[in-house]
């Protein structure tokens, strides 16, 4: 069982991040910068695919990795991302004790930042207890991915139209499509989250951004999304609840209306 890291980066001027995040296992970096180049090489007896591209958009940048891959397990990460000395073991031993699955999420501490969700025991993912789980959480079978030809959205993330949301529109879709996905009470990596690309605090486009992304997720029930994230984090975002739930029903108009004429 072999397992490929496939990270989504920006403006890398050389290999040192690497060194940097600890990788342990075969890798693909898509680098976003502003060159073309493709290189391959060896690195602590691991494969490496360096991928510069100069586009951007980090659905765009992990189509790109997804295409190449090649290995049994598939982990994705951002360039934030420092995996413990024990992260492929740890990985391993997850899928060999559960062969069922397609896909696990694994605990990962959030530095310089308030914590995210903590699994606290193996449990089947299903579409309402998955909304907010990043991408660097999720080891998953490439075959299944294969299998069911799942990709990343060209619309949201950084770099895109909405902000955020590929992570979890991908994970909603790989539940929806029945990969079988889990969580794991084990912690793989830590990330530093003191500055995003993306989050500049629960602006306007914030929340339209969020209508959007419930819109993509559910045709029938955007609103119903809308008002529960709204109910759950009503002190976090520490705004007005109808002004947010406008913002954000003006985001499910704005993504119908875009995707009703194809884009």
């Amino acid at each position: 069982m072999e397992i490929q890291v496939l990270v989504a980066a920006m403006n890398q001027k050389d290999y040192s991040l690497l060194d940097k995040m600890n990788i342990k296992t075969d890798v693909i970096v898509g680098n976003q910068c502003d060159e073309n180049a493709v290189s391959n090489f060896e690195y602590n007896g691991h494969t490496v695919k360096w991928l510069s591209f100069c586009e951007r958009g980090v659905g765009l940048n992990r189509n790109n990795a997804l295409m190449r891959a090649s290995s049994d397990i598939l982990l994705f990460a951002d360039e934030d991302v420092v995996y413990y000395e024990d992260y492929d073991t740890i990985i391993k031993e997850a899928f060999e004790k559960y062969p069922e699955a397609d896909g696990f999420i694994f605990n990962i501490n959030t530095i310089g930042s308030r914590a995210g969700r903590i699994n606290r025991k193996v449990k089947r993912l299903r579409w309402y207890n998955s909304l907010n789980y990043a991408m660097p959480r999720l080891a998953v079978k490439r075959a299944s991915i294969l299998r069911e030809n799942m990709h990343f959205s060209l619309l949201f993330g950084g770099g895109t139209t909405y902000s955020c949301g590929e992570d979890t529109i991908f994970i909603q879709d790989c539940i929806k499509k029945g990969l079988k996905l889990y969580t794991y009470p084990v912690c793989i990596a830590d990330v530093e989250q003191e500055k995003s690309t993306w989050f500049n605090g629960f602006t306007e486009k914030y929340f339209y951004d969020k209508g959007a992304l419930m819109a993509s997720l559910s045709k029938k029930h955007a609103k119903f999304l809308c008002f529960l994230l709204l109910l759950k984090n009503r002190k976090k975002f520490g705004v007005k609840f109808f002004k947010a739930y406008k913002l954000m029903k003006k985001g499910i108009k704005g993504f119908q209306s875009l995707t009703a004429y194809g884009g």
